[in-house]
């Protein structure tokens, strides 16, 4: 017998092929009766096109998208593998979408990825602009944030980014340090915001006098910071020991200053956020505080899932919870 195919279904339901393509895609409004008779045809005919029109009757396709804002940063591929085990574990499928840190292209995704019957996202990726991600939840899609958070408002997994580089400071201090400049990201992105709070914060407790000259700001990425640490270095107020807000950064401050001549930590100490496994490869080997990145990708699909099956069983959202997981200092031989 021969397979049926959508013309079958059309006919048997009596419409076009192309209202029965847009019922099982999902992508546009179909009347009560008409999606029935769809779906009674498909089922009559054992008609399979794809993955969607096995999940209409249930509205979800056990799929969850992760938007990242660089898959070349070395921290979303294991905070994307706690995500990926958890979501796993529980039959769900993660679509990976990377931005590079293009708004339009994060919006063209979320369209995108609604027309496919996802059933909710982590995002990665959310700054002081991302209203849309905002309202995703106001229109009832789960939402979880990862590495990233604005306020209380849509669920997160973050650190405490302040005390990270409250207790990184505090460490260089503690070891003799007065002169200490930070690398900084993007200021539209909380996290740096944060960090930098954290840093400032530190030096006003020990009575340091802060200069602006003392903070790098990232332009076009990470590699930005060869040229702004030959800059700092050859400053008025050149310092000893440079706090990097993420280890990337620190990767390139200290490559800036192996090729300026400065000998690690002899010359100047420098410490990272993040404490990828590269970290410990380095030479030297970089001090660096310790974010539990795959706890944190676990936890935001734990919490996702949740908040899914939750409105599948009573049409709402569970109020958003934000989790503060905690950090570690790790000393090596970056640091004096």
């Amino acid at each position: 017998m021969a397979r049926a195919n959508i013309k079958d279904v059309a006919s048997l339901a009596g419409v076009s092929p192309g209202t029965v393509s847009r019922t099982l895609n999902g992508n546009s409004y179909v009347s009560k009766d008409t999606r029935a008779k769809i779906l009674a045809a498909v089922k009559e005919l054992n008609y399979q096109p794809n993955a969607a029109a096995k999940t209409l009757k249930a509205g979800r396709s056990h799929t969850l998208a992760l938007v990242i804002p660089s898959i070349q940063n070395p921290i979303f591929p294991i905070v994307t593998q706690g995500v990926e085990d958890v979501a796993n574990m529980q039959g769900y499928t993660t679509i990976l979408c990377n931005t590079n840190e293009d708004t339009n292209r994060e919006k063209q995704y979320i369209s995108n990825l609604l027309t496919r019957s996802i059933d909710g996202f982590i995002f990665a990726t959310i700054t002081e602009k991302a209203d849309y991600i905002y309202e995703l939840r106001e229109k009832g899609v789960p939402v979880v944030l990862v590495n990233r958070r604005n306020d209380d408002e849509i669920d997160a997994v973050q650190i405490d980014n302040f005390q990270a580089t409250f207790d990184a400071t505090n460490y260089l201090v503690s070891t003799g340090h007065k002169t200490i400049a930070f690398a900084m990201g993007h200021e539209s992105i909380n996290v740096y915001r944060d960090r930098r709070e954290g840093y400032l914060t530190a030096l006003k407790h020990h009575g340091i006098r802060f200069h602006p000259e003392w903070i790098m700001q990232e332009t076009y990425g990470p590699e930005s910071f060869y040229s702004l640490t030959k800059s700092l270095m050859a400053s008025e107020y050149r310092p000893t020991a440079i706090l990097a807000g993420s280890d990337i950064k620190a990767f390139t401050i200290m490559r800036s200053l192996h090729d300026s001549g400065y000998k690690i930590p002899e010359d100047v100490s420098v410490i990272g956020i993040d404490n990828i496994p590269l970290s410990a490869l380095m030479e030297p080997p970089l001090s660096s505080v310790s974010q539990p990145l795959y706890q944190m990708g676990s936890l935001a699909a734990k919490k996702l899932i949740s908040q899914i099956e939750h409105k599948e069983e009573t049409g709402q959202l569970l109020p958003p919870v934000v989790d503060i997981m905690t950090t570690e200092l790790i000393i090596r031989k970056s640091t004096l």
